[in-house]
């Protein structure tokens, strides 16, 4: 069972964005492939860095580039000033202050953002990853967050979509890379066990997979009513219920939860220990409960146990 209810985000939440953009740092913000920089001063201030990262394991000494695919709120989103603001960006702007180091996302899209950091564009990517192993084959992971995927429907849920089988033969607006794409389509660690497959093996329609370059883009198509339905991580169906509960409301469906992590190159294993340490630091002081607690996200939190097991 998921660790977000539909009742989860609902609140509050959607008040947030907008209170940490009046709080967050006044650096620029960044299209899709551009930078910006600066810590959210909202994050408790923390000590002198408690370990430091060796010079030739950064693209640029003294500096954290961070890959982030914006908008994907609460996680990551772009406040009216266009600063990147969100649960992750400021766990990755903590991690960089107690390494020492100057904070820089680079917004990227999420279907090539394991490739910006092999490429050199990026040191690290914060931005709502679930561990797979796919993804393990090609990077590191240190697992930060924990969420279900979850179901949003349009107000009124006009299909009656409430279970699984329910999304047979409805079209279903997806991102592209994605955990939830991998699961409609049963690839990745979800091969032979796809959604749409089972509603085939059960003698019903395929469900038509509508996939987008970027989570808005997926879930404008259920607002526009091009699909019928939206498959996000929860904290991220979450929010666009809270946000816009006039227009969209929480199907009841939540699957699986998965771990999340933060990706480091498999060759910068300095890199990939010094945020494991900085992280467990930060959840073992109390300043990443704090974070996730902003952004209404604390039941998605880990415990140090987990962070070093990588288990639920």
């Amino acid at each position: 069972m998921s660790v977000f209810t539909r009742r989860a985000l609902v609140g509050p939440v959607a008040a947030l964005l907008l209170l940490a953009a009046c709080q967050s740092a006044s650096s620029p913000g960044a299209s899709s492939g551009a930078e910006s920089s600066g810590a959210n001063p909202s994050v408790a201030a923390s000590s002198a860095p408690v370990v430091t990262v060796p010079e030739d394991q950064l693209i640029l000494a003294g500096n954290l580039f961070v890959c982030i695919d914006v908008p994907y709120p609460p996680q990551e989103a772009f406040a009216p000033d266009g600063t990147i603001i969100g649960s992750d960006p400021d766990i990755a702007s903590e991690i960089a202050k107690r390494l020492g180091l100057e904070v820089h996302f680079v917004n990227t899209v999420f279907t090539v953002i394991i490739p910006a950091l092999d490429g050199g564009k990026c040191d690290i990517i914060v931005s709502a990853q679930n561990i797979n192993a796919d993804r393990l084959a090609q990077v590191d992971m240190v697992p930060y967050f924990k969420a279900g995927q979850s179901i949003v429907v349009a107000k009124g849920n006009p299909k009656g979509i409430t279970t699984q089988e329910g999304l047979c033969g409805t079209t279903v607006a997806v991102q592209s890379g994605t955990t939830e794409l991998d699961f409609l389509q049963g690839t990745s660690d979800y091969e032979g066990a796809g959604l749409s497959d089972a509603c085939v093996s059960g003698g019903k329609a395929a469900i038509k997979i509508s996939e987008f370059a970027k989570d808005d883009q997926a879930l404008l198509a259920l607002q526009s009513g091009t699909a019928d339905s939206y498959f996000a991580d929860s904290p991220a169906a979450g929010y666009a219920v809270a946000n816009h509960p006039d227009q969209f409301e929480l199907s009841g469906i939540t699957l699986e939860v998965a771990i999340e992590g933060i990706s480091v190159a498999k060759n910068h294993t300095a890199l990939r220990d010094a945020v494991k340490t900085v992280l467990l630091a930060m959840i073992g002081d109390g300043t990443y409960g704090d974070i996730l607690k902003t952004w209404g996200l604390t039941d998605g939190g880990l415990t140090a146990d987990q962070v070093n097991s990588g288990e639920l």
